[in-house]
């Protein structure tokens, strides 16, 4: 059996994103900004998927900006808008993704801004007090928070972090590239300025993404050269992956409570067997408990072992595919920063298994019996 579990970094095309893509792969091959009969055709097909995830996002069609993807997104947040408005404090969270982390960090080097970390306790939740605490002594800030954490799963509260942003008059940037297509999301209530998506993280293609900006904030182009996106990014536009990442939205708005019911069965049936054959296996963050968390990862945190280093090339050998970490820097695992962080232990192994509606229960049995079979606890 070949076991593919590794959700959160990318996951697998979906056929019908496929066949909607494969005619302006072949056929519609025209340049966008071509004035011509090719071009037109081909603009107008972008401009139909725009409106498709702006009417999915419940947003205006106008604030929708096509991007490669989560990364350039994020990058186009943090460094257009604090540069254009000039903002000298920046607040995150030292689980962000990199995207985002080593963005603010690079202008809190640069002397641009100062940077400043949210509270959070030893499982993740965000201290929502010391930000409105950070907030009341800041002047004009910028906020980013993510929505989930890709790692441990966590689900923060972006709505009421959005009030206490608008309380403050703060610009907030939320990273959801792990939670878009997985979540409903209303931006008529959520007060954000940006949010973001990165198509192959709901079955669409690889190399293409967006960014939602609420218009309260005009910010220039991180990337010059053409008139692209009404002067916001220049280059021609990835037009398969455009009409891929609005096939694949749609698509998972469509059957989103139904994937939601089948995946949740999926991590929950991990959990239990897990449980049941690894003496006293873990889980970190808040990823084992299923309103607090990400419904497609879990973060599993293993006692002590003398394969603790070898835990994912073992589970590759038996044809399973997951994502490691731990607070450790050595060996196989490179160190998780989002681990690290929440000072868990680092002699514990740390892998992180995330779901798809294409994985099945005989999967999940699969892979919790050669973990337990792999795993020898090391003798007290």
């Amino acid at each position: 059996m070949v076991v593919y579990l590794d959700n959160a970094a990318t996951t697998p095309l979906d056929k019908e994103v496929f066949d909607t893509m494969a005619p302006y792969m072949l056929e519609y091959f025209g340049n966008p900004s071509s004035i011509h009969a090719h071009g037109r055709q081909v603009r107008s097909a972008i401009e139909k998927a725009r409106k498709t995830i702006a009417g999915l996002l419940n947003a205006a069609p106008a604030e929708i900006f096509f991007t490669s993807g989560g990364t350039e997104a994020d990058n186009i947040a943090v460094f257009s808008t604090i540069r254009a408005l000039g903002i000298k404090q920046a607040i995150t969270t030292r689980l962000e993704h990199h995207a985002v982390l080593h963005s603010l960090e690079a202008l809190e080097k640069l002397g641009e801004i100062n940077l400043q970390y949210l509270n959070y306790d030893e499982k993740g939740n965000l201290d929502l007090d010391h930000l409105e605490s950070l907030l009341t002594t800041n002047n004009q800030t910028f906020v980013s928070i993510m929505h989930a954490n890709n790692e441990i799963g966590n689900l923060n509260d972006v709505q009421a972090i959005s009030e206490i942003c608008l309380k403050y008059n703060a610009v907030f940037h939320s990273d959801t590239v792990q939670t878009m297509g997985h979540y409903q999301h209303d931006l008529q209530q959520l007060k954000t300025h940006f949010i973001v998506g990165s198509a192959h993280k709901f079955h669409g293609p690889k190399g293409v993404g967006f960014i939602y900006t609420n218009g309260a904030v005009k910010i220039p182009p991180l990337i010059h050269g053409g008139s692209q996106e009404r002067n916001m990014r220049g280059g021609t536009e990835n037009v398969y992956g455009i009409i891929g990442l609005a096939k694949a939205l749609e698509i998972a708005y469509r059957d989103m409570d139904k994937h939601q019911q089948y995946i949740q069965s999926l991590k929950n049936r991990m959990i239990e067997r897990l449980t049941a054959q690894i003496p006293d296996v873990q889980f970190n963050g808040n990823s084992a408990i299923a309103e607090k968390s990400l419904y497609t990862v879990l973060n599993v945190s293993l006692p002590p072992s003398d394969i603790t280093e070898m835990l994912l090339f073992n589970l590759d050998i038996n044809k399973i595919s997951a994502s490691g970490g731990s607070a450790c820097t050595s060996g196989a695992n490179a160190g998780s920063h989002v681990l690290s962080a929440l000072n868990c232990d680092p002699d514990r192994g740390a892998i992180r298994f995330s779901f798809s509606k294409y994985n099945t229960p005989a999967e999940i049995d699969y892979a919790a019996e050669k973990l337990a079979g792999l795993y020898v606890k090391v003798p007290a």
